[in-house]
């Protein structure tokens, strides 16, 4: 599974500065997170991204195969 954070924020028109400071994480955690370099999401943190961009966790996510 993937994050789709960066393609919501794209659609939008939100930038990644924005969802920073909206969700009072900080950087390191945030960047991890926006990037994809994370290995679980805290429910209050998918929580928050859903209210935030008002969305779904369906919409959050996606499938990825490695290769």
């Amino acid at each position: 599974m993937q994050l789709r954070i960066l393609d919501i924020l794209k659609e939008k028109q939100k930038t990644k500065y924005w969802l920073y400071i909206q969700l009072g994480l900080s950087y390191q955690n945030f960047n991890k997170l926006v990037n994809n370099q994370t290995s679980g999401i805290k429910f209050e943190n998918l929580k928050a991204l859903c209210d935030i961009l008002e969305c779904t966790p369906n919409d959050l996510f996606t499938e990825y195969c490695k290769k």
